[in-house]
């Protein structure tokens, strides 16, 4: 059977591989039973290691099949990690989920709590093939140049040598995984703020790092967004060199700035003139590589009136950005507006459940109330990546063709309901507040 299941995931991928350049290829099969030639065995022993390079970490007890099991399988009550180092790139990760006796469902996030797909189901004993794409990536642009990380990005799950897996949900349980590389796929990069960026630690999140979740297996995103950056600082940090070094024809280039760009300081720009002139420069250096770019005007802040509208803080930006997609004929989508729409729906009070607004002792280490009109939670962040890939849809943008073909049209003056949406927290959890406001 441990055969039949390496054979069975091999099967499963739909595409010609001996057809991609530098052909990269890893199998594991997860259980107690036998392992054929091809697979690497993964039991609920083998914890990850740098010097095995793969392994899991777990955060509670592992269970696995028992002898006579149709299907190996590793699964928990609690969230756990497959890692295995890899070099940069991209990758088609196909893996095989379920297998126990009493069914299970699983919540997938990657990297930096990517969200992947959520609450896959499968039936007692049975098993669902699924198909992921996955950015893997590292500081060096080249021999001699990095990107200029801060000292709390040293120890995100983005930046390392590994490609992390979290197996999260009710019942998440794995039963094989085989990764490829998929270097050819379009790219979506991200470069933006806090409000897009993929947050390391609970409880806050960006709709970046949700977005993935909405889209097909043909498509990568690359989220390069990082709390605290202006549209200078993420060039002089040469996180856009870094972008612009990967980038190929066909790629598209997300921006969303103006939070941190608005202030005093070094960085500071105004709307109509430097603003402008800075972002041209973004989309001229993404023409060059054959890049399209996409201008993302930037979420508003939770600041209401006495009337229950939101109140603009974030003064000429959103308005100076639409003009210019106007003026230079890029793809806009106007988070701004869609925001605003969002939060004015949920209510002065309803709508701090979007954002990181919590009691003290919420999370360990929490000794005081959390009260951020900025930054949001994950279901904040999940209804705003709705909103980015609802403007696509609408606008008709070629985009289009990577959103999942089950996609339901989403109103942000209709917002999901808080009954319906459920997170599984991830393991890694720090009350500070993000870089940026």
């Amino acid at each position: 059977m441990r055969k039949i299941v390496c054979i069975l995931i091999a099967s499963a991928l739909l595409f010609n591989v001996s057809a991609q350049k530098n052909e990269w290829r890893k199998n594991f099969s997860f259980g107690t039973a036998k392992t054929a030639k091809n697979c690497i065995q993964i039991d609920t022993t083998a914890e990850y290691t740098n010097a095995k390079g793969y392994g899991i970490t777990s955060f509670g007890p592992l269970t696995t099949n028992t002898k006579g099991a149709k299907t190996p399988f590793i699964a928990s009550v609690k969230p756990f990690y497959f890692s295995v180092q890899l070099p940069e790139g991209h990758y088609r990760v196909v893996l095989m989920l379920g297998g126990n006796a009493e069914g299970s469902s699983t919540t997938l996030k990657a990297e930096s709590r990517r969200l992947m797909f959520e609450n896959l189901k499968t039936e007692a004993g049975k098993i669902v093939v699924k198909t992921i794409i996955v950015d893997v990536r590292m500081p060096k642009i080249n021999d001699s140049t990095k990107i200029k990380l801060k000292p709390r990005e040293l120890k995100y799950i983005n930046w390392d040598n590994k490609l992390t897996l979290e197996f999260g949900g009710e019942k998440p349980c794995v039963s094989a995984i085989e990764i490829h590389n998929a270097d050819e796929l379009p790219t979506i990069f991200l470069a933006g703020n806090s409000t897009v960026t993929d947050q390391e630690y609970e409880p806050w999140a960006s709709w970046g790092q949700m977005l993935p979740n909405f889209l097909k297996a043909n498509v990568v995103v690359a989220n390069y967004a990082e709390s605290g950056e202006t549209l200078r600082a993420f060039k002089g940090e040469r996180r856009l060199m870094k972008i612009l070094s990967h980038m190929k024809k066909g790629d598209y280039l997300f921006m969303e700035f103006a939070h941190n760009d608005q202030k005093p300081g070094n960085t500071h720009l105004d709307a109509f003139t430097t603003y402008k002139d800075e972002l041209r420069y973004y989309i001229a250096e993404a023409k060059k590589k054959g890049g399209i770019p996409v201008l993302v005007t930037s979420t508003s802040r939770r600041s209401f009136d006495a009337n229950g509208k939101i109140i603009n803080t974030l003064e000429d930006f959103p308005a100076s950005m639409r003009q210019m997609a106007k003026e230079d004929n890029v793809m806009l989508v106007d988070l701004n507006d869609m925001s605003k729409d969002l939060y004015e729906a949920l209510g002065v009070e309803n709508s701090k459940k979007a954002f990181v607004h919590y009691p003290a002792n919420s999370y360990p280490g929490q000794d005081k109330p959390l009260a951020d009109n900025t930054h949001f939670n994950p279901y904040g962040a999940y209804e705003l990546a709705k909103c980015v890939v609802q403007s696509i849809v609408s606008n008709n943008y070629p985009l289009k063709q990577f959103v999942r073909d089950d996609w339901k049209t989403f109103d942000p003056k209709q917002p999901d309901s808080l009954l319906v949406f459920h997170w599984y927290d991830s393991p890694s959890v720090d009350v500070l507040k993000p870089d940026g406001n």
